[in-house]
């Protein structure tokens, strides 16, 4: 069956001849799983944990009564409300690779998370639910990636279910992200009866079969196994083929690698069929780490001196560590424990003495890491999402975009002998990026603004004053319902301004609140050279 090559591009599996360094990276896929809320995203992370051998059930399945939860969901209030609202890291090894995988948040309140996790990985699993297609925040994160030019492997879930039409989910991906989908496999069976896959780069028919009280299994079958004249869904399978043959559209990696094709794999992450074809796909197609540039424009060589990037600041993960621990993004050179290396922003040097190797809220010690590894480091003072370590001369990589709050809260203390408790909460929340903490000059820190980009990181805040700081806060409204970053100057053409105000944030920054999103629009029109900046660098 044509269309569908099953050799290698140039992401394929090989350790390319020189250093160490370089052989290692190329073992490296360093990917983030995207997709709408309920498409099954944190499913197929426990799936994935299952067919690597990472775990040995998914976490889904180890519920107790009235209540489960799975290895990536973490925070009491992820596992209370079955929701992902922190990025995870996780590292998988499989078929010679090691994986490093980051969960990322399925709720669209915690936009800034995802953007964040994107800035780590080299390629994206996008989920779609097939009975649903491309939906609303996929779209919004499709074009996140979009922006950093990540490759995208698309898993069509849920294909077992009534009302799925496969050319239906292609189309969409075509017509509503402007990718050109290219299918890998192929469902066989509708309605609901979902009898297996065609498996297009092997012409083989996967079978799926089901035995009361044993797991799914797959039986690899050839591809006349299908029968049109004595079952209609696979004559309505093989009429499907037909028709992707003809429409052509062969499967290019280099095409995967620019943004440009999607190779899309039906499954069922629910019951852990598909998983294995989509960890090949990964292997083959997803791109180990590439040399990054610095705000130089300097590339910076995969065997080059160590550098990193923190993406992610994240305290008391687990009870049993009351730290804070900073999530680095190796770019370049070797990592090995108890290196000293350079914060560009602060000028200051760090000893990496305490490096961890991260699953979830679990860690083990690493004595060494390589580009494309996720490293879990606590004890190294003040890291925020964005600092760059170098172990060479000091270097600083791109930015790590920041929204502007579209949510403006004050946050009160109702325990008033807790005051400390409160502020080092304040200092923590804001440190992790988890709100934006903002204060007005008259007010000052006593009673601040928190900043967010929905209203569920108002819930979590408050939920991590009480569990982690031992305290009590409340929230209350303001007049100012948009916000976006300026400057001293800003800042002066708004003072006195009606419907309008000035906050600042602990750097000193300026951000200009206002009663309204016409209100913003009305003065950036009279302002036309004042920054009014809604995606924030560092």
């Amino acid at each position: 069956m044509g269309g569908v090559s099953s050799s290698p591009g140039p992401a394929a599996v090989a350790s390319p001849p020189g250093p160490a360094v370089e052989a290692e990276a190329a073992r490296r896929r360093s990917f983030a799983i995207i997709s709408h809320p309920d498409a099954g995203k944190t499913t197929l992370t426990e799936q994935l944990l299952v067919h690597t051998g990472a775990v040995q059930e998914a976490g889904s399945v180890r519920a107790k009564r009235h209540r489960s939860h799975t290895t990536s969901d973490f925070m009491e209030l992820e596992q209370r409300r079955g929701i992902s609202v922190s990025s995870t890291a996780l590292r998988l090894e499989h078929g010679g690779l090691v994986l490093n995988l980051i969960d990322t948040p399925g709720h669209e309140d915690f936009s800034q998370d995802t953007f964040r996790a994107l800035a780590a990985v080299d390629g994206v699993i996008m989920v779609l639910d097939a009975t649903r297609g491309v939906e609303e925040r996929t779209r919004q994160l499709f074009a996140a990636c979009k922006v950093r030019g990540l490759p995208v492997i698309t898993f069509a879930n849920k294909s077992d279910r009534p009302g799925v039409e496969p050319l239906g989910v292609l189309d969409d991906i075509e017509t509503q992200l402007g990718l050109e989908p290219v299918a890998l496999t192929w469902p066989v069976g509708c309605h609901g009866n979902l009898q297996g896959v065609v498996d297009r780069t092997q012409d083989r028919f996967l079978a799926l079969e089901r035995v009361l009280g044993r797991p799914p299994a797959v039986d690899p079958r050839p591809l006349d196994a299908l029968d049109p004249s004595a079952d209609p869904d696979h004559a309505r399978a093989l009429e499907e083929l037909d028709l992707l043959e003809a429409a052509g559209g062969e499967l290019d990696p280099e095409r995967v690698l620019d943004g440009v094709q999607t190779p899309v794999l039906f499954g069922a992450a629910s019951i852990g069929f598909g998983v294995d074809e989509l960890l090949e796909a990964v292997g083959r197609l997803s791109p180990p780490p590439r040399a990054r540039q610095d705000r130089t424009g300097t590339s910076r060589p995969l065997d080059g001196p160590f550098t990193a990037q923190v993406f992610k600041v994240q305290a008391n993960l687990d009870a049993r560590h009351r730290d804070q621990l900073a999530f680095l993004r190796v770019v370049a050179g070797r990592f090995e424990r108890g290196m000293r290396v350079t914060n560009a922003r602060t000028g200051r040097p760090i000893a990496l003495l305490h490096a961890h190797d991260i699953f979830a809220r679990e860690r083990r010690s690493l004595d060494e890491a390589f580009p494309g590894d996720v490293v879990g480091v606590s004890g190294a003072g003040d890291l925020v999402a964005g600092d760059t370590l170098a172990s060479g001369a000091p270097v600083q990589l791109e930015a790590i975009p920041a929204f502007a709050p579209q949510l403006l809260q004050r946050v009160r203390l109702r325990d008033v002998l807790r005051h400390k408790q409160f502020h080092r909460g304040l200092d923590q929340l804001e440190a992790e990026g988890v709100v934006h903490v903002l204060e007005e000059g008259h007010v000052g820190r006593q009673t601040p603004v928190l900043g967010a980009i929905g209203a569920l990181q108002f819930e979590v805040a408050a939920e991590r004053f009480a569990s982690e700081f031992g305290t009590r806060v409340g929230f209350e409204p303001t007049p100012w319902n948009a916000c976006r970053l300026t400057d001293a100057a800003g800042a002066a053409a708004l003072d006195g301004r009606a419907r309008a105000t000035v906050l600042r944030d602990g750097r000193g920054r300026h951000w200009a609140a206002f009663a309204s999103i016409h209100d913003l629009h009305r003065f950036a029109g009279q302002h036309p050279d004042v920054r009014l900046d809604e995606l924030v660098g560092d």
